[in-house]
């Protein structure tokens, strides 16, 4: 079974370029997005072409921000939106599909914003995604995959030492909250399967930062503990564009 999240930055601007050829090409059993940028209706609309894929989306209740949307071959056993906490449901953030084995959560974590301005609703946000995340893990194991917007070490980004404690996404308290899920027993996938490779999954649109490669790592899967033994692989597909992210995979065993 494979994965795939992909933060498309728009999912209206996006369907004008090669996404349904990278769809076709990725051949993923699962796709999650983020970052729509559209209602629920306008996202059933863009992707209308894929009549392979069962498609569920979560909205921001402001127009043209947010948004996360699940595509499934197979039909999952539920789906549920949000993570019940008013200050967090309005954005459109986290969706969560059940199947047999796992609860697949689709999530677009927050900013902190350029001026940090929102760094102290991001500490609350990292706890409470948390503490949801294992709520879930007491039913069956979780897969969470997403744009976590944070580089976790200095491998994940093309240059730490001028970001640390000075840019959103390598923010102390950003590390920590990716830290304390790590530690609560999740597995970072690709560092599993990659402990030392180089390789990003968002670029600046500024100062072709793409073709030279000056990236960040901040696109994830991440799986339970007790459901690593099912991993086959996990993979950044550097070659895929149409956003400023590019998608990440994992192949998992049915």
């Amino acid at each position: 079974m494979k994965l795939i999240s992909f933060n498309v930055n728009g999912v209206r601007a996006i369907v004008k370029k090669d996404f349904f050829k990278s769809v076709s090409t990725m051949q993923a059993d699962v796709l999650c997005l983020q970052e729509t940028k559209a209602q629920d209706e306008q996202v059933l609309e863009s992707l209308s072409e894929l009549k392979n894929y069962r498609i569920y989306c979560n909205s921001a209740e402001k127009k043209g921000y947010s948004g996360v949307a699940i595509l499934s071959k197979k039909e999952p056993l539920s789906i549920s939106r949000d993570i019940q906490i008013d200050v967090h449901d309005t954005e459109g953030r986290v969706l969560c599909a059940e199947y047999e084995d796992f609860y697949l959560v689709n999530v677009y974590v927050p900013n902190s914003g350029s001026e940090l301005k929102r760094l102290t609703y991001r500490q609350k946000w990292d706890k409470d995604f948390l503490a949801y995340l294992k709520n879930l893990e007491k039913t069956k194991a979780v897969i969470v995959c997403g744009d976590f917007n944070v580089a976790n070490t200095d491998i994940d980004l093309a240059n730490p030492k001028s970001n640390y404690n000075k840019s959103a996404g390598y923010m102390q308290e950003e590390i920590d909250g990716m830290n304390n899920l790590l530690k609560s027993g999740f597995i970072d996938s690709f560092r599993y399967f990659h402990p030392e490779k180089i390789k990003y999954s968002w670029w600046s649109y500024r100062a072709g930062a793409r073709e030279r490669n000056v990236g960040w790592r901040i696109d994830y899967f991440l799986v339970s503990e007790f459901f690593k033994e099912k991993m086959e692989n996990a993979e950044i597909y550097n070659e895929i564009y149409g956003s400023d992210h590019c998608p990440v995979a994992l192949s998992i065993k049915n």
